[in-house]
């Protein structure tokens, strides 16, 4: 017999909305307050993923956790009168080893691949990834951002197998960022929540797949098989939290790459498993348990993104300035206040060198 420990398990008639509260809402509830976060979903093809992370579009209860977080970060900017929040989505996918964009107007359903535009995944080092050519649209009402989700959601790679007729060939990452300025204070804080829906992990031997789709099977799995080598890395890495780490191949694959913050860094992250009950499907099973295990044994270290409000500082400098000359034109001791109106002077231009490097398009 095997015994595997998890925060929580739900049967075959649990409700979605239990699973977003379980699964969704304690990691939302900090987005909200400035941390990152992922929630990614992990199992064997068919086993119901890509239905707990959309949902069903027939019944408004049915709904899954991509659109139910939509619904719970608007409704706390509702809630907010003091603050200035912008949100901001993107919607990508991996298939076959490339990035596509989702929400570009190129991707449409039934594209030809090879015409398709390609988002690059670089590794940032410390920073994480960092994404060229992935569009990210401002949502200021949650309609507009359903839409958005809904308009990705139709350009995915999308193929029937033997062990799934609605089987999903990509990995798809949907994230969400939220800005937040205060008026109250110099800062800005900056979250992003990514929601996984991985391709599902399949043997061949048994998937009954061939020519193109035995391809993508293959893919997929060594995709899956990369991110648990990770895993495994990191598990075993007791010395990893101090940076006394040995390697771990986040650089192996593109999916590997783009969650390298999700797994043993600056995030918050939320693992749903999905199994199948069928005793055909055992040996997937047990895998996805062991994975899962593993999974719950890595430790993040997330801390709230702040940082400086450039457009505030260079307002009070620029009042700081203001009154400085005044200072010097009412008699004050004038070697005294040129110093500090040079100072001020240069804090000012720094700020401004700053703000036009972060403005530049391909800056990350």
């Amino acid at each position: 017999s095997h015994e595997f420990l998890y925060d929580g398990v739900f049967g075959p008639d649990a409700l979605q909305d239990q699973i977003f509260e379980a699964v969704a809402m304690p990691v939302v509830d900090r987005f909200l307050q400035g941390y990152n976060g992922t929630i990614f979903a992990y199992g064997q093809t068919g086993s119901g993923k890509t239905h707990t992370i959309d949902g069903s579009q027939k019944y408004f209860q049915d709904r899954g956790i991509i659109p139910r977080i939509l619904s719970a970060i608007y409704g706390n900017i509702k809630q907010i009168d003091s603050k200035d929040i912008s949100i901001h989505v993107t919607y990508m996918e991996i298939y076959k080893e490339v990035g596509y964009d989702l929400l570009n107007p190129a991707t449409k359903a039934g594209s030809m691949i090879i015409e398709l535009p390609r988002v690059q995944i670089l590794d940032g080092g410390r920073e994480g990834a960092l994404i060229r050519n992935l569009s990210s649209h401002l949502a200021s009402n949650e309609r507009i951002a359903q839409d958005l989700m809904f308009q990705g959601r139709a350009n995915k790679k999308i193929a029937e197998t033997p062990m799934n007729h609605n089987s999903s060939r990509s990995h798809t990452i949907f994230t969400i960022i939220q800005t937040t300025t205060s008026q109250d204070t110099p800062t800005i804080t900056r979250s992003k929540l990514h929601i996984v829906d991985l391709a599902g992990s399949e043997r061949v031997s048994k998937s009954g797949l061939s020519g193109k789709h035995l391809e993508e099977a293959k893919l997929i799995n060594l995709s899956l098989y990369y991110l648990e080598q990770v895993i495994i890395a990191l598990q075993e890495d007791i010395n990893y939290a101090i940076n006394i780490s040995k390697h771990v191949p986040y650089r192996n694959s593109l999916l590997t790459m783009l969650l390298k913050d999700s797994i043993g860094g600056n995030c918050l992250t939320s693992m749903v498993a999905t199994i199948s009950s069928d005793m055909h499907n055992l040996m997937e099973t047990m895998s996805t348990f062991r994975f899962s295990q593993r999974v719950a044994c890595i430790e993040n270290y997330a801390r709230r993104n702040k940082e400086l409000n450039d457009k505030t500082i260079i307002k009070k400098l620029k009042e700081r300035i203001v009154q400085l000359e005044a200072h010097l034109i009412s008699g004050e001791s004038e070697d005294r206040t040129e110093v500090r109106l040079s100072q001020v002077s240069q804090q000012l231009k720094q700020l401004l060198v700053n703000k036009s490097s972060h403005d530049d398009p391909d800056y990350r």
